[in-house]
Order: structure tokens, then C-alpha cells, then sequence
């Protein structure tokens, strides 16, 4: 109210200063007051002049007018701020979840665990003096579409700008007022005049949110002016590449950087990120397929290996995704310019680009530009692009297939924190000695430190595993050896099931049913002899083969298939997900091709197949009663645009053995879920019908949240989950708790030990302090043990919490939880209700396409 009341009364002083101009300076006195209890930002006071003019009336000086609107823009600031745009990325920092979060209002630092010395791959930038910064609204008469150009004609405004500017398209950053709220400028484009209209934004702090992204801007410029060429979002050095002619591939290695305020201030986040280059153009795929296929099918094959893929064209350093080929243009194919003219495509590389395209009998690429969740509705403008040009990135499953390929590859890439700590030395080193850089940074008044930012963390004791009658410690996060010699948690007979195989393969069949007989008995699982069945290798084979002996129904029916040919898997699980719902199995021949570790492989077939039948491999002590755990996580098919998939998954018993799940099909890019109360709903029914009472409390997991998505998140989906608690479970008071799981983040923590090096930290090391950041509840655990390169943390912000965990509780809870995925004998990176729903998103988005049968609900078919 303060402030509304505050900007009407400099209206109403405008309008005075037009009428009687030698009354409004101690008004203005006044003002500065007024501001100053309102909080409308610097406290300043305007002295009053002596009067001047030849009637003697008192005039405004120009520092006084720009006091005036200045202090006006605080005003509109502070009343519009909820309203600000601080860039997508970035609007999650203006989120302040912990201010409701009374019990860690204190603090957010837990005690338990054994101290460890770490550092991480931040590094501080801090800002030399408390001097604000300007943000001004640019707007261009007529309007210019063309970036580029926008920003070329900036340049030619240095004389007013000066040389240190950032500019993101829309607005611009100066570390100094223009001297008016308005400015305006003329330029011209093609001989036409342009007019450029600068109208002041903010008046920001250094550390302000909204200045993150200018930073960021700021920083790839830096990374360019060091001699590294920006391909896609990140910055790699061409030059120093590493080629593997006998796997025809080129290895860029470059850097991944971000600016983000943290608890220590600004730091600079950078880390070592590899792009793998094929030395073949989409032309020479397209050429390779027509000289070996034959007949109508060399444009389905082409379409099939092309379309999805991604290409880099080396004339402007820019990938694209291909999503569809234009069979009937060429090369000599002409298309209209923005001014109008026509060109062909030959003509505008050799002109705009100096490149010479010397084949013209080849189709071209369409692309429809970049796919973002965001604007998954937006019509895009389709880019052609030629074939020769495109250089293919990335590996096809056939390479990954190759296994020396894949060793020399995971040699080069996977770095080891040694190795990673030292390249990243060497950015900070380049930074550093670049005059050019250390000028930029100091005219924005920035300093970035020589060190890696060193902090404190904790590694948490062991986790007991319980599986049957024994209990034993998870041994360097990977406890596989120990029980195959134990019994399960809760083994599943299996009295009645199938195999069945394709012409070739009963030898194949045989031995893995023979092996599955050798290992079930000391894992408790009774085994009888299953039916062995030969099917042609089609979807139509192996389906008409089940329904004739499906009477009675097998409890389960495993698939040994020749190939991984999608469609074959797809159509298998389709029918056996959605039409006839059976839980089954699909093993590749050439998994059993290695008889040193066909029991092996035998065994974790047996693990999986008791999990889809309902059983239970073991569990771990979670110290928390009556609490039911939620893994939430989408799946968005990029490649081909399909419908986006939200996979929700909840335990149904104290021991978190029975898992209920259900997938929710939304439009695609959709990454926020809309029908929570209906997955809610089914889980607490089921929840019921084994405990005859509802759970004391639900804690949600809640993976795959995109960067600027987190108000959104809490308006949508915990307001969803909350109204939900209130209006049904009204009486029973059951708490909730909402912890938001973020894996794709660069941040890196490394361990310090003089006598070996930099090593990786150990399973269960917990930071929750230095970077973190002061308005979340959050913390990184590094949960795994990686036996090559460096391991990654995982981020976990707690936004919502009546069950008042306190900061041990809940990182302790969320460690343990880690160990609780069925299909690997061991700690992964994420809670297993997490994983879980990836897992169930992952099988409906791929290959179902649709909600699988309900009755398959309670059992983990997706594993």
C-alpha cells in the first residue's frame, strides 16, 4: 500500500512540476522520506538549488529529473516485481521455498557422518564494488526479426553505449545510466533509417537474479575471445580435437559453464563435456545406403537412419535436429530471401557462407528448429538444409554395440577427477592470463577467484541391507556377489511359464533354462520346468504362439529374441502390457553368448522375473513408520515428438517391497502433471486395503523438473497434492513432504587426499552448505561408486515439508532409499521410487504408448 501510495504522489508531483516548478524541489525532500520508509531502494536526498531563470523561478536541474525517474523506477520495481522476467533458466533463484519451512529456518546443515575436505569445480566471482547496474527495454522502429543484426547496430552505438554492454536480445545491461529514463537513437539497415528506442527497466544489484543471465552471456563471450567455437549450447576447441580414424569418429573436448548465486556469492560453474563427430556428412550416409539396398525400400531406410538424428554444419558451427527429408528439392531448389529476392540453395552457401556445394543430385533436410517442453505448440519456421553440409554427430546403436569402439571412446572421455580438476585448471589458467578477459571482467567490476571453491562435507555410515535371515553392509555400494548365495526377501514359485524362442535357438533356450534351475534354489524360488516353444521371428509369430498355449494362463512367458529390432519388442510388450497382461521377460541371444557368465546372467534374469511376479529381493531399515513414498518423472519422446508420459509410482507396505504405479499421457513436451489426485487416490486405496488405515505421511520424489519450472511445480502439482490431503483425508492429517531431484547438473565435488591425488568422493558424502543457497532446504549426495571417471552428485530441494524432517533425517532417508532398485544389486544415483517411475515413463513413452492394464499395477512389469 506504502508504495502504491508512494508512486501516486510522484504522479501528482509531475503534474505539480509542469504548474509551479519553483515548488517542487522540497517536495521532493519529502518524497525521499517517504521513500526511504516505503524501502523503495538507495536512500538519497535532493538539496534544493537557488533559484535561477529570469523570472527567478527555481528549475529542476538534470540530475534532479533523474533522481526523480529513478526513484520512480524503484518504486514501479518493488510494485511490479512478482511480475519480473528474469529469464527462464534463472526464475527458479527468485523462488523462496524455505521461508515457510519454519523448522530449518535456522538452519539446513546436518551433524551426522564423518567429516570429509572437499573441493568443488565452482569458482567465485566476486563483484569489486557495490555500484547498481542498469537494465533498459530496447526497441527497434520498424522491427528487426534478425538477432544479429539488432545487436550490430548496438555496436555502432558505442559513442552513446560505450564498449562494455550486454545485450540478450531484448534488453540491455550497461554499468551506467544513459543519463534519462528515454533515449533514442538513429541507425540505418540497407540505407533505411532505424530507429532505436532505449527506455530504462531496472536500476539492479550486482547480485540480483536478473542479472544471472546477462552473466552468462557475458561469460560466452569470454569463452569465445579464448579461442573456443560454440556449437549448440557450449563451447568446445575444434583445433584440439582427437581423431580415431579406424572408427572414422572426432572427439571435440570443451566446456560447460553457468553463473549462479549459491551461499559463498556469484560462482562460476565449469566442467569438461566431450562431442563426438562422425566423419561422414548425412550425403555419404545416403550414398552408402542406396549402393548396398535396392528397390522401394532406400528411402524408408534412409528416413529411418537419418530422421531423429543430429547434424552439425561446420560453415556456422550449429546443430540441428533432422526431422524430415524433402525428396523432391535439390540443391538448385530456390527459396525467397527476407528482402525478398529469390535465390538457390547452391547460390546462398557460395554467398553467404563461401561454401561450394558440388553435388546436386541430393534431396535436402528439413529441420523445424530447436524442440523446447516450453514450445511444444509453437509453429516453427522449417530450415532446409543440405545433405553434403551436415556432418553426423553422435553414436548409432550399432556403434555402441561395438565394443572396442565404445573402450577407446570411454578411454578419451571418462575422465578421471585428476585429469578433470586438471583441464578445468587450465580454463581458469586461460581466463586469467587473457588480457582481454581480465578487462571485461573489470569493467563490470568482477573478479574471478584462482581457486576451486574448497568446503566440508559429510559421508553417513553404511547401510544395512536385510535380505532373508542376513544382514550385511552394502560393501562399496555394490553387494550383487553376496546375494546370489542368500534368499530372497520374498521368493514367487513359478509353477507355470513359457519360453519361447525363434528357429536356431533351442539350444540356447535350453542352457538358460537349465542355468535358471541351477541358481533358483539357493535364491528360495521354486522353478518348475517351463514349456519351450518355437516362433517365427515377427510380432505375429510370437503372439499367435503364446495365445495357443495360453490356457491356462502362465504367470510368465520370457522371450528369447535373436535381434534387438524395436518394433519386435515394442509389439511384444504392447500386447502384453495393454491386451493381455502378462508379466514377461526379453533376453537377446547374444546376452548368452559368454558361458563365463551365463550363471551370472542367469541370475539377475531370476531376480527380475520374482520382482514382476511380486516378490521381493530384500530390503534396508528406512526408520520411518507408516510412510508411504512417491517417485514422480516424465518421459518426453524429442526425437519424434510423441505424447509426453508422466510415470507415478508408490509404495503400498512399511517394508517397500510392493510398489503401486500408474503413467498419465500428456500432450507432448508437457512436463507438469495434471491428474496427481487420481494417481494419489488409487495409491492410498491400495495403501488401505493392506494397513485398514491411511499412511501418517507421503514423501514425494519428484524427478525430471526443468530448469524455471519450480513455481510452477508448487502452483501445480504440490497445490494438487494438497488439496487433495485436505478435502479427502480430512481428520487424518497426513503429512506431505516434496523434494524435487534434479541429476543433470554440472556441479562436481572432488576429494582431497595429499598421499593419492584427487579422488572421487565416497557413497554417501553429503554437501549441504557453500553451494547451496539460502532461500531452498537443499543438499548434494554423491550416492554411487564409479570404478572410471568421476562420479556425479545428485541435488535434492526439499520445497515442502509438514513432517518437519529435520536436515540428517531427510538426507539420511533419501541415502537409503538409493538402495532400494530392484534391478541392480547395488547404490544408484537416485531414490528407487525415482527410478522407478523413469523406468515406467521410459517403457509406456517408447513402446506401449498408451496406459498399460491395471491389473499389471502392483507388480514391477516395467523393470
Amino acid at each position: 500500500l506504502l508504495h502504491l501510495i508512494t508512486f501516486l504522489f510522484i504522479f501528482y508531483l509531475q503534474k505539480m512540476q509542469a504548474r509551479k516548478p519553483g515548488q517542487i524541489q522540497p517536495r521532493l525532500q519529502l518524497l525521499s522520506r517517504v521513500s526511504q520508509v516505503a524501502g523503495a531502494g538507495p536512500r538519497q536526498v535532493v538539496e534544493a538549488g537557488p533559484p535561477i531563470g529570469a523570472e527567478g523561478m527555481s528549475q529542476p536541474s538534470e540530475e534532479l529529473q533523474l533522481a526523480s525517474r529513478l526513484q520512480e523506477s524503484r518504486l514501479q520495481e518493488s510494485w511490479l516485481r512478482e511480475r519480473t522476467d528474469v529469464g527462464r533458466n534463472f526464475r527458479d533463484f527468485v523462488v523462496n521455498t524455505r521461508q515457510k519451512l519454519g523448522h530449518v529456518r535456522e538452519s539446513t546443515k546436518g551433524i551426522q557422518g564423518r567429516p570429509v575436505e572437499l573441493f568443488s569445480n565452482h569458482v567465485q566471482l566476486r563483484s569489486c564494488s557495490q555500484r547498481n547496474l542498469y537494465k533498459y527495454n530496447v526497441i527497434y522502429t520498424p522491427g528487426i526479426e534478425d538477432g544479429r543484426k539488432r545487436e550490430a547496430l548496438l555496436s555502432e552505438l558505442e559513442k552513446l553505449l560505450g564498449k562494455c554492454h550486454i545485450y540478450d536480445g531484448n534488453y540491455l545491461l550497461l554499468p551506467h545510466p544513459l543519463g534519462e529514463m528515454k533515449k533514442e537513437a538513429v541507425s540505418k539497415v540497407n540505407d533505411k533509417p532505424v530507429k532505436i528506442t532505449f527506455e530504462l527497466s531496472r536500476e539492479l544489484q550486482t547480485t540480483s537474479p536478473d542479472c544471472l543471465r546477462y552473466y552468462n552471456i557475458l561469460f560466452r563471450k569470454i569463452l569465445e575471445k579464448i579461442g573456443l567455437n560454440q556449437v549448440g549450447r557450449n563451447y568446445y576447441n575444434k583445433y584440439m580435437k582427437t581423431v580415431f580414424n579406424q572408427h572414422r569418429l572426432e572427439i571435440w573436448c570443451g566446456y560447460v559453464t553457468s553463473v549462479l548465486p549459491y551461499e559463498t556469492g556469484l560462482t562460476l560453474c565449469a566442467d569438461v563435456i566431450h562431442k563426438v563427430l562422425r566423419m561422414e556428412t548425412a550425403y555419404d550416409l545416403i550414398s552408402r545406403i542406396h549402393e548396398k539396398a535396392e528397390g522401394k525400400d532406400v528411402k524408408e531406410k534412409i528416413f529411418k537412419k537419418l530422421v531423429g538424428s543430429s547434424v552439425l554444419t561446420k560453415y556456422n558451427n550449429k546443430t540441428y535436429r533432422v526431422d524430415d527429408i524433402a525428396w523432391k528439392m535439390s540443391p538448385r531448389s530456390k527459396f525467397i530471401k527476407s528482402d525478398g529476392s529469390e535465390i538457390s540453395f547452391v547460390d546462398y552457401y557460395r554467398e553467404r557462407y563461401g561454401t561450394v556445394v558440388t553435388t546436386f543430385n541430393q534431396p535436402l533436410l528439413i529441420t523445424k528448429g530447436k524442440w523446447k517442453k516450453s514450445l511444444q505448440d509453437t509453429l516453427h519456421q522449417p530450415i532446409m538444409l543440405v545433405p553434403e553440409l551436415c556432418h553426423l554427430t553422435g553414436l548409432t546403436d550399432d556403434m555402441r554395440k561395438d565394443y572396442g569402439m565404445m573402450r577407446d571412446l570411454s578411454n578419451h572421455m571418462r575422465m578421471n577427477p585428476k585429469e578433470r580438476q586438471y583441464k578445468l585448471l587450465q580454463l581458469i589458467d586461460d581466463l586469467r592470463r587473457n588480457k582481454t578477459v581480465q578487462k571485461e571482467l573489470q569493467d563490470w567490476n568482477l573478479e574471478l577467484k584462482t581457486k576451486f571453491l574448497a568446503l566440508s562435507g559429510r559421508t553417513l555410515r553404511e547401510v544395512r541391507i536385510h535380505q532373508g535371515r542376513r544382514m550385511f553392509d552394502n560393501h562399496n555400494a555394490d553387494w550383487s556377489k553376496i546375494t546370489r548365495d542368500v534368499p530372497l526377501l520374498r521368493a514367487i514359485s513359478l509353477d507355470h511359464w513359457l519360453i519361447i524362442y525363434t528357429k536356431g535357438d533351442y539350444g540356447s533356450a535350453l542352457t538358460l533354462h537349465q542355468n535358471l534351475q541351477q541358481v533358483t534354489p539357493k535364491m528360495g524360488i521354486t522353478l518348475r520346468n517351463a514349456k519351450l516353444l518355437e516362433a517365427d521371428n515377427t510380432v505375429e509369430s510370437f503372439i499367435s504362439t503364446l495365445e495357443k498355449h495360453a490356457s491356462p494362463k502362465p504367470q510368465m512367458v520370457l522371450f528369447l529374441l535373436p535381434t534387438d529390432n524395436k518394433e519386435i519388442y515394442d509389439g511384444i510388450k504392447r500386447h502384453l502390457c495393454i491386451y493381455c497382461p502378462i508379466p514377461s521377460q526379453c533376453v537377446l541371444r547374444r546376452t548368452l553368448g559368454k558361458p563365463r557368465t551365463l550363471l551370472t546372467i542367469a541370475t539377475k534374469i531370476a531376480q527380475q522375473m520374482n520382482c514382476k511376479l511380486g516378490g521381493a529381493l530384500w530390503t534396508v531399515d528406512i526408520g520411518l513408520q507408516n510412510a508411504m513414498f512417491v517417485g514422480i518423472d516424465c518421459f518426453h519422446d524429442i526425437v519424434h515428438q510423441q505424447k509426453s508420459v508422466a510415470g507415478f509410482v508408490a509404495s503400498i507396505d512399511s517394508d517397500l517391497t510392493q510398489w503401486f504405479s500408474q503413467c498419465i499421457v500428456q500432450q507432448s513436451g508437457q512436463e507438469l502433471v495434471k491428474g496427481l489426485t487420481t494417481c494419489l487416490h488409487n495409491a492410498l486405496k491400495f495403501w488401505y486395503e493392506q494397513h485398514s488405515s491411511l499412511p501418517y505421511s507421503i514423501i514425494v520424489y519428484r524427478d525430471g523438473v526443468g530448469d524455471g519450472q519450480l513455481q510452477a511445480l508448487i502452483d501445480q502439482e504440490l497445490k494438487q497434492m494438497e488439496s487433495y490431503l485436505e478435502d479427502v483425508c480430512r481428520g487424518q492429517n497426513v503429512r506431505l513432504t516434496f523434494i524435487v531431484v534434479k541429476k543433470r547438473i554440472n556441479t562436481r565435488f572432488f576429494l582431497k587426499k595429499p598421499e593419492n591425488g584427487t579422488l572421487n568422493p565416497p557413497p554417501g558424502t553429503v554437501i549441504d552448505l557453500e553451494v547451496t543457497r539460502t532461500e531452498w532446504y537443499d543438499f548434494f549426495i554423491v550416492s554411487q561408486f564409479v570404478k572410471e571417471g568421476t562420479v556425479s552428485p545428485t541435488h535434492y530441494n526439499v520445497i515442502h515439508d509438514t513432517l518437519y524432517l529435520s536436515p540428517d533425517a531427510v538426507q539420511s532417508l533419501t541415502y537409503k532409499l538409493c538402495h532400494m532398485y530392484y534391478n541392480f544389486s547395488g547404490v544408484i544415483r537416485v531414490p528407487a521410487p525415482c527410478h522407478y517411475a523413469h523406468k515406467l515413463a521410459y517403457l509406456v513413452g517408447q513402446s506401449l504408448h498408451q496406459e498399460p492394464h491395471e491389473s499389471l499395477s502392483k507388480h514391477l512389469f516395467y523393470l
